[in-house]
C-alpha cells in the first residue's frame, strides 16, 4: 500500500501523467486515433480514479471532498467515468452522445489546475490575486454596470438600424464589450452610420468613439492600474515591514552608542 502512496499521492507523478494525457488528447482531437492512443487515454483515465480512490483511503471521504482542489479533482474524475464504461462494456452509443462524451473527456485536462501549486511561488501569486478581487470588485462590479446601461441603450436606439450588433440585450452587451476592447470597434459605428443620413453618421461615429474613450480606454486603464497595484500591494507590505525592522534596529544601535558616550563621560 505504501508503493502505491508514493505513486499516487506523489504530484510530479501526477503532473507527468496528466502531461501525457493532454498530449494524447491533442492527438486525437488531431484525428490521430488509433488503438495506441484509445488504450494510453483509457490507462490515464484508470490512473486518476485510483488516484482518487487512494486518497479516499488515505484522507476519508469527508476530510477529501472537503479541500477545494480535491471537489474539482474528483468532480473532473467523475466525469470522465462514462467515456471508461463505454469503452469497457463495449456500449454502442449515437452521436450525439459520443460528442458529449468526448466533451465530457476534454474536461480532465482541467486537472492541471490541481497540481500547479507545485511550482514556485504560486500560492503567494494565488493569494494576491484573492486580495486583488476582494479590493477591486466593487469597481469591476461598477465597470460592468455601466456596460450594461450603455448595451440597453444602444439595444434600444440601434437594434433596428444594426441587428447584427444589437438585436437583442446579449449581442448589445457583446458589440460593447468589443468596442472596449478597441479590436474592430470602428466596424459598429460606421454600420450605423451608412444606414443613417451624413449628419447622424458623425453624431454615431463621435458617440461611440466616447464610449471608446471612457471605457475601452480609461475604464481598462483603471480598473487595471487597480488591480495590478493590489496584486502588488503584498510584496510592498513586505518591503515597508522589511524597511521598518531595519529602522528599528538602526534606532537601537543609535541609542546604545550615546549610552556608550555618555557612561565613557562620566
Amino acid at each position: 500500500m505504501n508503493f502505491f502512496k508514493k505513486i499516487f499521492l506523489n504530484d510530479k507523478i501526477i503532473f507527468a501523467i496528466i502531461l501525457l494525457n493532454c498530449a494524447i488528447i491533442f492527438l486525437q482531437e488531431s484525428r490521430i486515433d488509433n488503438a495506441l492512443t484509445q488504450t494510453l487515454d483509457i490507462a490515464c483515465t484508470m490512473f486518476f480514479v485510483v488516484e482518487m480512490l487512494i486518497k479516499h483511503i488515505q484522507f476519508g471521504i469527508k476530510e477529501y471532498w472537503k479541500s477545494g482542489w480535491n471537489r474539482l479533482d474528483g468532480t473532473l474524475v467523475v466525469l470522465s467515468l462514462p467515456s471508461l464504461l463505454v469503452f469497457l462494456f463495449s456500449i454502442d452509443i449515437g452521436g450525439e452522445q459520443l460528442s458529449l462524451l468526448l466533451v465530457l473527456r476534454l474536461f480532465r485536462v482541467l486537472r492541471f489546475l490541481r497540481v500547479v501549486h507545485i511550482f514556485p511561488g504560486f500560492s503567494r501569486l494565488l493569494a494576491a490575486f484573492k486580495m486583488a478581487m476582494r479590493e477591486s470588485y466593487a469597481i469591476l462590479l461598477s465597470f460592468f454596470t455601466i456596460i450594461i446601461i450603455f448595451s440597453l441603450v444602444n439595444c434600444a436606439l440601434f437594434k433596428d438600424i444594426a441587428p447584427d450588433y444589437f438585436a437583442t440585450p446579449l449581442d448589445s452587451i457583446y458589440a460593447v464589450f468589443r468596442i472596449c476592447t478597441v479590436e474592430g470597434w470602428y466596424d459598429i459605428p460606421d454600420t450605423i452610420a451608412s444606414a443613417t443620413s451624413s449628419t447622424w453618421g458623425y453624431i454615431v461615429r463621435l458617440y461611440f468613439s466616447a464610449i471608446l474613450l471612457l471605457g475601452g480606454i480609461i475604464g481598462m486603464s483603471f480598473i487595471n492600474s487597480i488591480f495590478v497595484d493590489a496584486m502588488v500591494s503584498d510584496n510592498n507590505d513586505e518591503i515597508s515591514s522589511k524597511i521598518d525592522q531595519l529602522d528599528a534596529k538602526i534606532n537601537r544601535l543609535l541609542e546604545e552608542k550615546e549610552e556608550n558616550n555618555n557612561t565613557k563621560k562620566c
